[in-house]
């Protein structure tokens, strides 16, 4: 159901944080000649008056400020009170009242201005907060499944995967798991150093974890002289603890990482692990040396041999990983590549997705009124994307949809100053169009009688466009446009300040924010846009940045999803009136995504529905509970109108063609083949014998998976044992080693996946209305699945379950031919209802008389 406009435009709060101290002779006399130091964000008379409640006195306000530092952050009474109390004032405490300081005004004035200043000021607090619903069930969920594997086998190493969008508390809860475990040992090996700073963090500042030792590269110490009987936790990269030399050997000062025995080992940020071609395309618009150093930053200083590395980890993990470990727990906000891949099963997984997220928040604001919402400041998304007048969209459609290219429409050729876009003229009318100033859009809009709501023009989408990021898609671009920006004719964007942090000489990673955040200073005195290809797209905390553009091509919806998050950071001041530390005041009650290529947007929303839960059975029923957060409005040129689940999925698969949905199901995605998975078919000889009933096998011969897997390991073995020492006829035998088992390898995928295309006949004759593969293995029709396959729906089931099938890709093929087979049917004008069609399309070619089937 839509949501009603004034849910999709919410009035930006525009509360400021304020210190204040008053006076009065008519106190009692133990406060007389002191100030009570408060704050809040209402007006200040209205404040005294209200905390004086009945017993109400004459006073004098002493001292109005505001709690903001020039970098945007907020500091409070208590903070006030504490730089009083530390030059010697006296903190007159009497029973529940703790805020008279005996002082003047000009003290007061002073210990603000002082932490205006100080940024790093803070008290000797440590935290002592619960764990909230959903942290609690991923501990317990992971600790059921490791006692339940350890139970049952007393030498299994169980693997588990939290799903957990950022802001989870991914770090507090892995630690609460750690001393539910009562680990002693723990290792935190990550994809991404940077986060280094919130381990250590959560670690020294909650009480839960006090007495337990912390150790890194950074802050130094020997791990094997650490106290055994304190729990230490170790921090390191993966492409240093696990990474190896060029002799292919693990580094010599990382050999106490296999004296230890480790009780739990967690791998964070795993998916910058799992999608090297992902981590590319965040970068690729960035020139060579920019490009070596972020990546070098955020992923590691060899992102392609890393993962390489990653995939015999996966592959081969007790070979390669030297460990001696008793449970791994892996940690991803976007794990949709190790989700697909089918590596973990629903009992190993732990979602926390943003439609979780969201759907608390409602839900506790429903069950809980009037009570404290601990979700309530994350911003709900809004997506708006925009269909580009015809001449516009004629300067750079291309692709396989002929789509609206926005990477060749922002092309740019030289640099800094001298950079300027291709189509210059066009990208002045895109500016001119979006803040509403574009002639051909106002006669259109006076023709249908209704305004669009474009990012800069609509006075209810200008508040949350103060601060936005604009991700364009190449260097020169960003610098084209930060020249187009000043130019005279847009006097009107000369109110923005244009922050460059993809331009020459701005730092990387972390290092290109300093500039962002001084041009924003408090946020609301300011106005900024930030121009980026990739930086700043991943792990930082801007509360102010509300909106972003979406101005490149971006293929992953990790990638895109990655960046739109950044925007969806929550802005608060805390305890506003200084007497409830659980109050919030919230700044950004949503938040923007704005879009300018409306079918590869709409791809990148289904895709990310249908991957926040692999599981569920229905992908429209799945792209349908994302959209009741993350409402979608499409112009299509006239009109701006709010999208449902089904017409993002036809809009997403429009240009979908037989042809197309034939490529889907000859992909070797749709296969495993890796070794891992044949050990699986090795190991079961129902398996076993389930594949040689598949066309071809017998040919092969059952001992062909034997042979891939015993020859690639001898020829990775050998590889690492003597690296550059080979000899040229040992290289020769290797490399004619690895054509036998590479071919061989090559000739199992080719069976499965000529199995693989028979699926979609089976459906074409089956009366049943397939929404995914589960629905393929379980509808009531396994002599046909047979007959068409050659295979069982039992056997097929095995097959699938031990990851021979990947079933998130196949359900995405199974749910594209059912939509296409819709539409099919819908065109010859055969009715489909509840689930199942009137008339089998089989049996209207095939079997049923043309008079019978037309009536």
């Amino acid at each position: 159901m839509p949501k009603p406009e004034s849910e999709l435009f919410v009035p930006k709060p525009e509360s400021r944080l304020r210190i204040y101290a008053w006076s009065s002779d008519e106190v009692a006399e133990r406060w007389r000649g002191c100030l009570k130091v408060g704050q809040t964000t209402q007006d200040v008379n209205d404040r005294i008056r209200q905390s004086q409640g009945q017993a109400r006195v004459a006073y004098t306000v002493e001292v109005d400020e505001l709690a903001e530092r020039p970098d945007g952050s907020t500091f409070t009474d208590t903070d006030v009170r504490a730089r009083l109390a530390q030059k010697g004032f006296e903190n007159v405490v009497y029973e529940s009242s703790r805020e008279w300081m005996r002082c003047t005004a000009a003290d007061v004035l002073t210990a603000i201005q002082e932490l205006r200043a100080n940024t790093s000021y803070s008290g000797t607090h440590h935290d002592d907060f619960p764990m909230r619903e959903e942290q609690q069930r991923a501990v317990d969920k992971t600790y059921a499944y490791f006692q339940d594997r350890w139970a049952h086998d007393s030498d299994a190493v169980p693997e588990f995967l939290w799903n957990a969008k950022m802001r989870f508390g991914k770090t507090f809860t892995a630690y609460q798991l750690a001393k539910r475990l009562e680990a002693k040992r723990v290792l935190v090996v990550t994809f991404k150093p940077a986060v280094e700073d919130a381990w250590q963090k959560d670690l020294e500042s909650h009480v839960d974890f006090g007495g337990w030792q912390y150790l890194s590269r950074a802050s130094g110490g020997d791990p094997t002289d650490a106290d055994p009987e304190r729990p230490l936790v170790y921090f390191g990269s993966f492409q240093d603890l696990l990474g190896r030399d060029a002799a292919g050997n693990f580094k010599a000062r990382h050999q106490w990482l296999s004296e230890l025995a480790w009780d739990l080992v967690i791998f964070d940020e795993y998916h910058f692990g799992a999608w090297r071609d992902t981590a590319k395309e965040l970068f690729e618009g960035e020139d060579d040396a920019a490009r070596k150093k972020e990546t070098e930053l955020e992923f590691g200083a060899a992102l392609d041999t890393f993962a390489e590395e990653l995939e015999v980890l996966r592959s081969d993990e007790d070979a390669f990983v030297p460990i001696r470990a008793q449970a791994y727990l892996y940690l991803s906000g976007t794990p949709f590549k190790a989700l697909k891949t089918g590596r973990f099963i629903e009992e190993q997984i732990f979602n926390w997705t943003y439609t979780d997220e969201q759907r608390a928040k409602a839900q506790r604001a429903v069950e809980h009124p009037g009570e404290h919402n601990p979700y309530a400041s994350l911003p709900e998304m809004r997506l708006f994307t925009y269909q580009m007048p015809d001449e516009l969209t004629a300067v750079a459609s291309q692709g396989e949809f002929d789509e609206f290219d926005l990477n060749a429409f922002f092309e740019a050729t030289g640099a800094g100053a001298a950079a300027e876009f291709v189509h210059k003229d066009d990208v002045q009318k895109w500016l001119d169009i979006i803040r509403g100033n574009y002639l051909p859009t106002q006669i259109d809009a006076l023709k249908t009688g209704s305004k669009p709501p474009f990012p800069y023009s609509d006075t209810r989408l200008l508040p949350y466009l103060q601060h936005s990021l604009w991700m364009l898609p190449r260097v020169a671009s960003c610098s084209a446009m930060a020249n187009l920006l000043a130019e005279p004719q847009n006097a009107w964007w000369h109110d923005y300040t244009v922050v460059n942090v993809s331009a020459p000489g701005i730092g990387v990673g972390l290092d290109a924010l300093p500039p962002v955040r001084s041009a924003i200073g408090n946020g609301r005195d300011t106005k900024t846009i930030t121009l980026t290809v990739g930086k700043l797209t991943t792990g930082v905390t801007v509360p102010q940045w509300s909106s972003i553009l979406m101005l490149r091509n971006l293929k992953a919806p990790e990638t895109y999803f990655q960046a739109a998050f950044r925007v969806q950071s929550p802005w608060v001041i805390k305890n506003p009136n200084g007497d409830d530390p659980r109050a919030e005041e919230i700044l950004k009650p949503v938040c923007f995504v704005f879009d300018f290529a409306p079918t590869r947007s709409l791809r990148q929303v289904a895709e990310y529905g249908i991957g926040l839960d692999p599981q569920e059975r229905n992908p429209e029923r799945a792209v349908e509970e994302l959209v009741k957060f993350l409402p979608v409005l499409a112009y299509d040129g006239s009109h701006m109108t709010q999208v449902d689940a089904g017409g993002i999925l036809d809009i997403a698969m429009a240009g979908t063609s037989a042809t197309l949905l034939a490529r889907k199901w000859e992909s070797a995605i749709l296969v495993n083949v890796d070794n891992v998975t044949l050990r699986k078919i090795m190991s079961s000889q129902a398996a076993m014998d389930a594949v040689m009933n598949i066309e071809g096998f017998r040919a092969l011969g059952s001992s062909v998976f034997e042979t891939v897997v015993n020859k690639s390991e001898a020829v990775s073995d050998t590889k690492k044992q003597k690296g550059d020492t080979l000899s040229p006829k040992e290289k020769k035998e290797l490399s004619e080693e690895e054509k036998e088992y590479k071919s061989k390898r090559k000739q199992i995928q080719e069976k499965l996946i000529k199995f693989a295309t028979r699926i979609p006949a089976f459906m074409y004759l089956t009366d049943y209305r397939e929404h995914t593969l589960r629905d393929v293995i379980t509808k009531i029709e396994p002599e046909l699945f047979k007959t068409v396959t050659g295979l069982s729906v039992e056997d097929f089931d095995l097959l699938v379950s031990l990851g021979v099938f990947n079933p998130a890709h196949m359900n995405q093929a199974v749910f594209a031919f059912r939509r296409y087979e819709d539409a099919s049917l819908a065109y010859t004008g055969i009715e489909v209802n509840g689930g199942r069609r009137n008339v089998g399309l089989y049996d209207t070619v095939v079997a049923v008389p043309a008079g019978e089937a037309a009536g």
